[in-house]
């Protein structure tokens, strides 16, 4: 502790000054620290009579689903006090820590010495919270405890499992899939931070083949393939792959739409909100326009609140009238009728989601310069914002801003 008296003396310590009743952690502590320290046993010592590691647990992953991070770290702590060798508790500290913004503590409670070879979660969670080098370093140990735990659960059979289940019911079980997941952030440093490391974008392709050897139909490896393919112009494979990872998982997000099914299932194979938004902009690189404004509808659906949907919504038509018109100067005909009525449409849809992103861009108070200035441009080109125009309702004087999380993907820097 910091206010004990190894720092402050000078000379040997003077034992017969000392209470030999006195706890010896109390010893050089000041009393207002003793107290806190004799709060602090009696609290640990009355969770542990009333609640269970388990149950504390419980309420702790409660408190975390419902984003109440701050409460979650109360009962995570109350299972620490009980037991602070539980592994699951550590990495459930691990990753409260990071979510509120204490990357310090998440890194020192991730680096505790205890069984540093067990359970790879904590490892995924520095790689998030680092960058460049240091952050391929932590993936590369949590894919390696990965893989030696993958290893052992080949080796056990099925008899030796059903005997140990009652005792490793609560431990960390990984999957081929998290396998996949691991590779495939490595490879996004690869494709980010380390772009122009000599070697990088090969490193980048080995470390996404291999993800595609864990797991060959997982939607965001096939996704992160494709932007590879992209950044080195190789655009129709990119799109095969592309194409190929939206195919798997945009049935399963209409149907959810359409029925609001919210089945564990159907849900846990649509790739998260972040991944999808880039999505959109790949299939906009692409100019799979109809694909991206089925995508791009599914997530307004979800979460009507995040400005760059609504602007590559706008995007998205406004791109398509151009094609459009293109096509129709290419074949050298007239304008028909039917024509002119397609284009009209698709001009005030377009000028309908970008007045809405921009109305949202305000009142979030966002702050992504080049995505403001390009709505402002694709406005003029169409006209102008929409005037009298009904207001919609998360857009009135008492709209409150969305979470961090929301925020961080309204203000994604775009590419255009």
């Amino acid at each position: 502790m910091g206010g004990q008296a190894k720092g402050k003396k000078k000379g040997k310590p003077k034992r017969k000054d000392i209470n030999p009743n006195l706890d010896p952690r109390f010893v050089g502590v000041s009393p207002q620290e003793r107290m806190k320290l004799r709060a602090h046993e009696k609290a640990k010592k009355k969770s542990a009579e009333k609640y269970s590691v388990l149950q504390l647990l419980e309420k702790t992953e409660e408190c975390m689903d419902s984003f109440d991070f701050e409460m979650a770290r109360l009962f995570c702590q109350r299972a620490l006090d009980v037991e602070s060798s539980n592994l699951q508790a550590l990495d459930m500290q691990g990753h409260i820590c990071s979510e509120l913004g204490d990357t310090e503590k998440a890194k020192e409670i991730s680096l505790m010495q205890l069984s540093p070879d067990v359970g790879h979660s904590k490892y995924m969670y520095l790689g998030q919270i680092n960058t460049g080098q240091e952050s391929v370093d932590f993936y590369t140990k949590g894919i390696q405890v990965l893989l030696s735990a993958l290893e052992k659960q080949a080796q056990t059979t099925q008899a030796e499992a059903a005997a140990a289940a009652p005792a490793d019911e609560d431990a960390e079980l990984p999957t081929a899939k998290d396998v996949c997941v691991a590779y495939c952030s490595v490879a996004e440093v690869y494709l980010t931070d380390l772009c122009m490391e000599e070697g990088a974008g090969d490193k980048c392709k080995e470390l996404i083949e291999r993800a595609l050897q864990y797991h060959h139909d997982n939607p965001e490896a096939l996704q992160l393939m494709a932007s590879y393919l992209f950044s080195t112009e190789r655009n129709q494979e990119g799109k095969e792959y592309l194409l190929k990872s939206v195919g798997l998982w945009l049935p399963a997000q209409e149907e959810s739409a359409a029925s609001s099914n919210t089945d564990e299932d159907m849900q846990n194979e649509i790739p998260p909100y972040e991944s999808r938004v880039t999505t959109a902009k790949l299939l906009l690189e692409s100019e799979e326009f109809e694909v991206a404004v089925d995508v791009l509808e599914g997530l307004l659906e979800e979460d009507d609140e995040v400005v760059q949907v609504w602007y590559l919504s706008g995007w998205v038509c406004y791109l398509q009238l151009e094609k459009a018109k293109e096509l129709q100067e290419r074949e050298g005909r007239e304008v028909t009728e039917e024509e002119t009525e397609e284009w009209k449409a698709l001009q005030e849809v377009a000028r309908s989601y970008l007045t809405n992103a921009k109305k949202l861009y305000i009142k979030l108070r966002c702050d992504d310069q080049p995505m403001s200035e390009h709505v402002e441009q694709l406005l003029g080109d169409l006209g102008g914002e929409l005037e009298g125009e009904e207001e919609d309702p998360f857009l009135d004087e008492d709209y409150e801003p969305c979470s961090e999380e929301e925020e961080d993907v309204a203000e994604a820097p775009m590419e255009h």
